[in-house]
């Protein structure tokens, strides 16, 4: 399915409505070039879980872990799922929060069989389109 978004608040919203098809344990790869809107799309599936908190940018952190109902990642300074498994990031993949991961080709040798992907392309300064 393809969607074009004419701002933030609807690429947020679209994120909030796709939510509702995931359960537990999911792991979402969001693909996308920088700015393309990957974090915005995961302030939507946070909104969604209920979550308050500000939502940004793992980028030094690798993950932020929202309480358990989110785990937020951004895999841009890896290089290899041997990384990711090192920092124990892995083992998110199998509790009960969500995963949404940016960045993740950079570690697609340790991701897990069934994922799904979300891709997020820009459009111009305002408009998005979002591939599910």
């Amino acid at each position: 399915m393809e969607i074009i978004t004419k701002s933030f608040e609807e690429t947020i919203q679209v994120a909030m409505e796709y939510t509702k098809t995931l359960s537990q344990g999911d792991v979402v790869i969001l693909d996308g070039d920088m700015g393309a809107g990957k974090t915005v799309f995961a302030k939507g599936v946070a909104r969604a879980l209920g979550i308050t908190d500000e939502i940004t940018s793992p980028t030094y952190a690798y993950m932020n872990d929202y309480d358990g109902k989110l785990y937020h990642y951004d895999c841009y300074r890896l290089s290899s799922g041997e990384d990711a498994e090192a920092l124990g990031l892995t083992d998110y993949f199998y509790m009960r929060g969500i995963c949404v991961i940016e960045w993740a080709q950079n570690i697609a040798d340790a991701l897990p069989r069934n994922i799904k992907r979300v891709k997020i392309e820009k459009i111009d300064e305002g408009t998005r389109k979002i591939i599910l």
